[in-house]
């Protein structure tokens, strides 16, 4: 399904999906993944109620990073974290090391199994953190310290995922970092052609979702080219567009 930007609505969307898998008789699941933030949205209890009651087989996988966009968890709920929701409701449930790619997997592969053979909803809670800002848009430090994220660090899903490899005599440092430093180098050419791609035209933004825009977008594109002719400064790579 395409990804969906407001909070939990992809949750009730799954639990329909699943319904309807069962009801064509597919042996398959739907996987739905959320953060716990999401998951204080009312959209998150109307998909779980709707997937138990109707015995869908969906997976519910929650990302418990404990600040949700800035949130820190106890100020967003005062329960056990995500689990005992699923409890709750009737929803065979599985808390996970969120950091352990390995417990990951194995998490996920027992809960397909049992949502394939039961007709079941699963939901899983993954703990973890989030060591990176939400956004570029968002900063860390004014809701929590450096101290803590150092503490967190130590416990990086992709080192401690070397960690084994290395253990396993599967994992090559020098391989890694050149694939890295190759990775780098893609990524940077990729984005300098990507800045030298003409802007599209402005009218596009309203001719992209109607095959003949209605009145008012047409009215506000008006609005903005006359905008973008007054303010042309404000506007360098709208301009004349």
């Amino acid at each position: 399904m395409t990804i969906s930007s407001p909070l939990g609505t992809q949750i009730p969307q799954a639990a329909g999906y699943a319904y309807g898998q069962k009801m064509a008789g597919a042996p398959a699941v739907t996987i739905c993944y959320f953060g716990e933030g999401a998951a204080s949205e009312g959209d998150f209890h109307a998909g779980l109620n709707m997937a138990a009651v109707l015995k869908c087989p969906t997976i519910f996988f929650c990302r418990n990073n404990g600040y949700a966009i800035s949130t820190p968890s106890q100020e967003q709920f005062v329960g056990d974290g995500i689990a005992a929701r699923g409890v709750g409701y009737g929803v065979p449930t599985i808390r996970v090391d969120g950091n352990d790619v390995l417990a990951v997997y194995a998490a996920t592969q027992t809960a397909r199994k049992l949502a394939l053979a039961e007709n079941t909803p699963v939901l899983i809670e993954a703990m973890t953190y989030r060591l990176a800002a939400h956004s570029t848009s968002d900063d860390p430090s004014g809701y929590r310290s450096k101290d803590e994220e150092v503490k967190w660090q130590l416990k990086d899903p992709l080192l401690r995922f070397a960690r084994y490899l290395d253990s396993k005599g599967w994992f090559d440092e020098k391989e890694m970092d050149a694939y890295l430093d190759k990775s780098r180098e893609d990524i940077l050419a990729a984005l300098k052609r990507a800045e030298k791609v003409p802007v599209n035209p402005l009218k596009d933004i309203i001719e992209d979702v109607y095959d003949t825009p209605p009145w008012h977008l047409k009215k506000q594109l008006s609005e903005l080219e006359s905008h973008i002719a007054k303010y042309p400064q404000d506007y360098p790579k709208t301009a004349g567009r």
